[in-house]
């Protein structure tokens, strides 16, 4: 079990504490710490996070098949296989990086922007 973030924050629940999330919701919060984090720019854990934010000085072609190695990268700690990923440009600069696992049976989507 952890708290839930949204935005960076935690949530408030009704009573003024903090709501928290479990199984799926739960994973699903951790990829997306793991992918959206910079791998290296945690000095004590240098595996910790991904290299999604580099797709952006690659030629378009060759985003999609890195995109899926980094992203499996950042989540080999995880109990998750990546059975899909989509790249496509949002904004000049920007790439929204769609990630599709699977865990326990259970179809999860992730989506960052880097």
């Amino acid at each position: 079990m952890a708290l839930l973030l949204k935005d960076g924050d935690y949530v408030a629940d009704e009573r003024g504490g903090l709501q928290t999330v479990e199984g799926a919701q739960d994973l699903l919060q951790r990829v997306l710490f793991r992918l959206q984090a910079r791998r290296g720019s945690f000095p004590f854990l240098p595996e910790l996070g991904s290299r999604l934010y580099l797709l952006v000085r690659e030629k378009p072609g060759d985003r999609q098949a890195l995109a899926r190695q980094y992203a499996a990268e950042a989540l080999r700690e995880e109990d998750v296989e990546v059975t899909g990923v989509t790249v496509e440009e949002s904004q000049p600069g920007r790439l929204r990086v769609g990630v599709d696992m699977e865990w326990n049976g259970v179809h999860l989507a992730a989506e960052v922007t880097v």
